[in-house]
């Protein structure tokens, strides 16, 4: 039974791979359908590039063919292996690619069927077993503060694509959840002298792990650099205080 029906969620982000830069993509999408029990292996091919940059990454016209090989290799996998393209790593002058799957269903065949193709690309392919996804959710997956920027520049895709003038300094609401009113207390205390305003400090009775809420604001400039500094130093405030920061919104500036 196919079951990793669920809405595509291409995002990428960067990590240091064995002291070396890396680019990651992944199908964030994934995570909330993952593990797939019928999918417990996971495929790794591994393709030499054979013009890196001198970082290990990817030139442009490599990326291209890259590109393209990766759409060749998921179209033949998902007919043949019913295989789940999980994401990528771009490093050290190679790009691995994972995809999770069931039984092997002759899986070093196909990959080698589209190797031909790009006969000036050296691979390797393997097989292992992963039923609990860890390569997903500890390796391609991004680390929270990496998230956040993430859903940050989301955020900020969308106000772009509404008009917005993303250079402007606007009012930006935060809201914070509290176990308790005493860790809700010691947060605003740690903020004293930042400058933000308290909109609501409320409790609601409906959650019962995170009730004592809080909402605040401040003027900021929302580039990338900017809303990222403010909202992960809100972050590592809130979990120091037993917090949980819930997100951010602003209003549309043209």
């Amino acid at each position: 039974m196919e079951q990793t029906h669920h809405e595509p969620d291409w995002e990428f982000h960067f990590r240091s791979v064995d002291n070396k830069p890396g680019s990651i993509a992944v199908d964030l999408g994934l995570a909330k359908v993952a593990p797939v029990a019928e999918k417990p292996n996971l495929l790794q091919v591994s393709v030499q590039m054979v013009d890196p940059r001198p970082d290990g990454l990817s030139s442009l016209q490599e990326t291209i063919v890259l590109q393209s090989l990766e759409d060749d290799l998921e179209e033949v996998l998902r007919e043949f292996c019913k295989a789940t393209y999980a994401g990528r790593l771009t490093s050290n002058g190679h790009r691995k690619v994972y995809f999770y799957m069931g039984a092997p269903n002759g899986y070093a065949e196909h990959v080698q069927q589209v190797m031909q193709s790009y006969n000036g690309h050296a691979y390797t392919a393997k097989l292992t077993k992963d039923e609990n996804w860890s390569r997903y959710f500890n390796f391609l997956y991004p680390e929270p503060e990496q998230l956040q920027s993430i859903k940050n520049r989301k955020v900020l895709e969308e106000l772009e694509s509404n008009g917005d003038d993303l250079s402007k300094a606007r009012q930006v609401d935060h809201w914070i959840y509290f176990k308790t009113a005493e860790d809700r207390a010691s947060f605003l205390q740690s903020i004293a002298t930042e400058n933000y305003s308290v909109v609501t400090s409320d409790y609601l009775a409906s959650s019962e792990d995170y009730p004592h809420r809080l909402h605040i604001s401040r003027t900021d400039k929302i580039d990338q650099l900017s809303i990222d500094k403010v909202v992960l130093l809100l972050r590592r405030l809130a979990q120091k205080h037993n917090g949980d920061y819930d997100g951010w919104e602003t209003s549309i500036e043209v």
